[in-house]
């Protein structure tokens, strides 16, 4: 309970300094519609599963992806043990949300809250005279440690994973986000894919997540969402806002892999503890949309077409920006 009233007391704030900041004329006025996620209906619980101790594992006909936990490991400890020996353990944490939203700095997440007044580049969609359509979306990605704050044995005590609340990174104020060219600097290799036979591989990539995980080998690809580069907000082949979102949480989650804010818990080089990754490996994570429609019945890997369950997820006015949580694979060796 101490863990809920921390939460609403961080949410509650943020909401009045919001309406304090937006009472007069600002550049990036426009409308913020949000909901405060239901910690109760909005969230996909059976997504924790599958659960693995050692090789035994629950499902719950959940799909799975990744390294699978030996039943004994071991990690290094202080003097005069060196060596912790324990058991392995394996499921997937609510960790993160990814708000992928037009109007700059609108937070769906927390209710409609506009989050500062500092003037950035709007999101946009436009079409061109060959009708191709492209569009532009900022980023809010936010830590979100649901597990930790119900107090989940497994993620503090068990794994010592101690997250918190935070807002961790907004586009708004990374220049590289709505500059292609800039977005180089940090991923020089894209031009090694922006060729028709590396898209074309992307039909494999598409395959794999329509039936389970995307290939990791194609770290490129976005399956059916299209090519993770650049890693910028322009879409140059928009054709809904749910694709489209979709392929931003993905693009989101890879840049700050390689700026080394993301990082590897879902191998078992990383039982006693995250360790740098600078490609993202695609199975390591899953979403589920929080808004403007919650889809918690089951989760959905990168890449994976949304057109078997997207219909009516994207609505004028106040179901064009959307909000997405982001589940983790998680190994480690408990003590």
């Amino acid at each position: 309970m101490k863990h809920w009233i921390a939460v609403a007391g961080v949410l509650l704030s943020l909401g009045a300094a919001a309406q304090d900041s937006g009472s007069g004329d600002s550049s990036t006025a426009g409308p913020c519609p949000g909901r405060f996620p239901n910690p109760i209906s909005d969230i996909c619980w059976k997504c924790v599963f599958p659960i693995s101790i050692g090789p035994a594992k629950i499902t719950l006909d959940q799909q799975d992806a990744g390294d699978d936990p030996p039943l004994i490991c071991t990690c290094p400890a202080p003097p005069p043990l060196f060596i912790r020996y324990g058991i392995g353990i394996g499921y997937w944490e609510p960790a993160r949300v990814a708000e992928v939203v037009r109007t700059p700095w609108c937070s769906p997440t927390l209710n409609g809250t506009v989050l500062a007044d500092y003037e950035a580049p709007r999101g946009a969609h436009a079409g061109n005279s060959d009708g191709e359509r492209h569009a532009f979306y900022h980023v809010h990605w936010f830590t979100y440690p649901l597990l930790s704050w119900i107090g989940a044995a497994f993620t503090s005590a068990v794994c010592g994973v101690e997250d918190s609340f935070d807002l961790a990174y907004v586009t708004e104020l990374d220049p590289l986000w709505d500059d292609d060219e800039l977005s180089f600097l940090i991923n020089p290799e894209a031009v090694l894919f922006a060729n028709p036979i590396a898209q074309a591989a992307c039909i494999a990539d598409t395959v794999a997540a329509t039936v389970g995980f995307g290939l990791d080998p194609l770290f490129w690809c976005s399956g059916s969402q299209g090519s993770v580069y650049p890693i910028s907000g322009s879409s140059a082949h928009h054709v809904g806002g749910v694709d489209t979102s979709l392929l931003m949480t993905h693009r989101m989650a890879f840049k700050l892999h390689r700026q080394g804010i993301g990082q590897d818990t879902s191998t078992t080089g990383a039982m006693c503890g995250s360790q740098l990754q600078p490609i993202l490996r695609k199975n390591q994570y899953k979403t589920h949309m929080l808004y403007p429609v919650r889809t918690n019945n089951g989760s959905v890997p990168f890449g994976r077409p949304s057109a078997i369950w997207a219909a009516g997820h994207e609505y004028p006015y106040e179901g064009e920006d959307f909000s997405h949580l982001v589940w983790r694979k998680r190994l480690c060796c408990a003590f």
